[in-house]
């Protein structure tokens, strides 16, 4: 007995002690968020000097808008320490610095392992051209370059490279990963309804491999992708796209001299030498260290134009996936919400939709769609697409007055699936467990994992699938103005290029964000405005105890790194739960 109780309170004593622990380790961390976001927020901007130089490193990923969270400040204890941009930061900086007396030229380096699609690149590198316009210089310097950064650096005056570097052009290949051979090892069947044929979301747990449909579709828009930028780099670098084709596919870039020999760069430095040509450069003493600031440091010595200006154009963003509830992403609802109080603010005279998403909930598509309907019938609506805005992505973009998008962007993919799960094999053949069921009525227990579906089961779901692909269809054929049958020859869960979508009239033009906005300011016929994005971001504080949740997670990728990305698709699906998805056809890695 004795024993017993002194166990007992050593137990208690233990719990105790565990739960100081804990909070005190909690206290810890909010007092040094809350400590940082302070200091943060009184820190004054960095002065930028005279005789200033640009500086762009796109080692981190970009997205079109970052999120005001004070965890970033903590990355080193809780995350894997890469920092996050917004194009939105870099397109006004860029922008801003063309007639900054104080900016002198930019300086892009350090960028092998860019995070970013194509199209967001695309817009970064016009964005680039229009500010080599104002006869500034722009210089690039990396130890080695990958495809994509070499695909942005082209655009400089002066491309150098470290004679002991590489560069990695190599075409585009697209990576998919199929399930199928681990769900029949488990006795899981994935029981898919879906229209299309291209609709390929589901052919990893069905297949072992790629459709035919899936690959001739992946490597038409693979395709267009590489042509684009392969024309773009060629005319840029004065070499013929086609002799440059040739040696990417005969291997013959092996080295840093190839490549100088190719006309790829404009030399073979040192980083020092490259700070000495940059002091010069920027009017200095080349024996002086030149006056780097980089593009997050600049963009917040910024002050938004016209801020008194009643009249407004909202940028309104709509990045992620498509999701019926939530809090991050893009939560039908809560978008929806959002288009409609911008239709009610009489101060805001146009808007752009900035969308970069994959698709997903049917349903949550459809409730965006009705706002952008009606908002679209109050005033002016204009689509900006990003890296990709297809299945749902394209859903809500299609009633717009106008779209634009870049020949990189990855849209379309007019289709809609659902899937179900039926694990009774595995629960009876491989764990031994059966499941008896009372029902009321014949199908109650219908989508169960516990059994296959009935042939009318699966028909009953099937005409849901095909009442939601015909409205798809007709919302896309009223929005752009195209028959119904057209728009259904060009759907079938189809993924197509922006290059491709100009021509099947699916977008208006080519151009980013930036053309998205004058055109929005054109149909509203405004002279004096200014922009607004939306939605307003949160106080640092509202994400404190969010972001605290996240911590775990962001601290299980850092111990795991990057396999996990290869089974999110699967986790994704099956959080489905067996509602209809517009979603991009799969997960693809274009390399």
């Amino acid at each position: 007995m004795k024993n017993s109780v002194k166990t007992m309170f050593a137990a208690m004593l233990g719990t105790f002690l565990a739960g100081v622990v804990i909070l005190s380790f909690s206290a810890i961390v909010i007092g040094a968020i809350i400590s940082a976001s302070l200091s943060f927020s009184a820190m004054p901007a960095k002065a930028v000097k005279n005789n200033s130089v640009l500086t762009l490193s796109l080692s981190c990923d970009i997205v079109d808008r970052v999120e005001n969270n004070p965890m970033d400040l903590l990355q080193g204890v809780f995350g894997d320490g890469e920092s996050v941009l917004g194009l939105n930061d870099i397109l006004r900086s860029i922008e801003h610095a063309k007639n900054d007396s104080k900016i002198e030229g930019i300086l892009l380096t350090d960028m092998y392992g860019v995070g970013a699609g194509f199209a967001t690149l695309t817009e970064i590198r016009n964005a680039l051209l229009d500010f080599h316009l104002t006869g500034k210089f722009i210089v690039s310097y990396g130890d080695s370059y990958g495809q994509k950064p070499y695909y942005l650096a082209s655009v400089a005056d002066k491309l150098y490279m470290n004679p002991e570097g590489s560069l990695d052009l190599h075409g585009l290949g697209a990576s998919v990963m199929f399930y199928k051979g681990a769900l029949d090892k488990l006795g899981i069947e994935a029981q898919v309804i879906r229209h299309g044929k291209f609709k390929s979301a589901v052919e990893p747990y069905m297949y072992d491999k790629m459709s035919a449909e899936n690959r001739e579709q992946i490597l038409a828009y693979a395709g267009a992708i590489w042509q684009s930028m392969l024309g773009d780099i060629a005319a840029q670098r004065e070499v013929e796209a086609d002799k440059l084709n040739d040696a990417i596919n005969s291997l013959q870039l092996n080295d840093a001299k190839a490549a100088l020999a190719l006309n790829l760069f404009d030399g073979l430095r040192q980083r020092g030498e490259v700070l000495s040509e940059l002091a010069a450069l920027s009017r200095l003493n080349e024996n002086e260290k030149p006056n780097l600031i980089s593009i997050d440091a600049y963009s917040k010595t910024i002050t938004p134009k016209n801020t008194v200006e009643k009249q407004q154009v909202a940028i309104v963003y709509a990045q992620g996936e498509i999701l019926d509830d939530g809090k991050s992403d893009i939560v039908g609802k809560t978008l929806a919400a959002e288009l409609r109080a911008v239709r009610r603010d009489s101060t805001i005279k146009a808007v752009v939709l900035r969308v970069n998403s994959p698709g997903g909930s049917a349903l949550a598509s459809e409730l965006i769609w009705h706002e952008m309907q009606l908002l679209k019938e109050a005033k002016p609506l204009v689509v900006s697409m990003g890296d990709v805005a297809a299945s749902g992505g394209y859903y809500i973009s299609c009633p717009a007055s106008y779209i634009v998008a870049s020949p990189t962007t990855i849209t379309g993919s007019i289709g809609v699936f659902g899937v179900l799960f039926n694990a009774k094999k595995l629960f009876n053949s491989k764990l031994g467990l059966t499941v008896d069921v009372v029902a009321t009525n014949e199908h109650a227990d219908m989508g169960s994992v516990y059994r296959p579906l009935s042939k009318p089961e699966h028909d009953f779901i099937l005409h849901h699938i095909e009442k939601i692909y015909a409205t798809f269809v007709q919302h896309v054929a009223d929005g752009r103005k195209i028959p119904a049958k057209e728009v259904d020859n060009i759907g079938e869960g189809r993924v197509w290029s922006g290059v491709d979508a100009k021509r099947l009239n699916l977008i208006d033009e080519f151009g980013g964000l930036n053309v998205a906005v004058e055109k929005a300011v054109l149909l509203a016929n405004l002279e004096r405005y200014r922009v607004i994005e939306l939605p307003k971001q949160k106080d640092k504080f509202a994400f404190v105890l969010e972001s605290l949740g996240q911590a775990a997670v962001k601290l299980t990728k850092k111990n795991t790194g990057d396999i996990l990305e290869d089974y999110e698709p699967l986790a994704k699906l099956l959080r489905m739960n067996g509602k209809a998805q517009a979603r991009l056809p799969y997960e693809a890695s274009i390399e």
